[in-house]
């Protein structure tokens, strides 16, 4: 999809971003049987961007958007997305420790296998939701936002 919007082109970058480093995780994880020290950077990377998203994009979307989105009627979706911010946020409070102690080349063979689980959790939910942002939210906040909150929008997320 094409967004005429600086914030909805931004989202769905991250979202783009995001949805290939969780095929690159899921493929690499579904492949080892057991952690193997090659796939640290892969979970380093993976955990960091769990971090930014769960941080700074989830907060800029609940704090910023979600709340235009209740003023345009949209409470219900807008109700439903911090849902799933809630869900995921409780998969990744268990999984980053872990995804820490592998980046790290410090793991075990019950780490390994709450990693392997809890990212493959992870990964389902967080595709079904960008999905889901992609096909609403998104297109919601181009019709929704003239062009100064746009860019006002935008500036501030850059800034955070």
């Amino acid at each position: 999809m094409n967004f005429s919007g600086q914030v909805s082109r931004i989202l769905d970058e991250e979202h783009r971003s995001n949805l290939d480093l969780l095929g690159k995780v899921e493929q690499a994880l579904t492949r080892a049987p057991r952690f193997d020290p090659a796939l640290s950077g892969l979970i380093g990377q993976f955990a960091r961007a769990l971090e930014h998203d769960i941080g700074r994009h989830f907060k800029f979307e609940e704090d910023e958007l979600f709340p235009l989105m209740e003023e345009a009627g949209d409470g219900e979706m807008a109700g439903l997305l911090v849902e799933e911010h809630q869900a995921i946020r409780e998969v990744a409070a268990e999984l980053l420790p872990v995804a820490r102690a592998a980046a790290a080349g410090r793991i075990d063979e019950a780490g390994w296998a709450l990693l392997r689980r809890s990212s493959m959790e992870l990964v389902e939910r967080q595709v079904a939701h960008i999905q889901k942002e992609t096909m609403a939210l998104l297109p919601l906040l181009d019709d929704m936002l003239d062009e100064d909150k746009d860019r006002d929008l935008a500036f501030a997320y850059a800034c955070d």
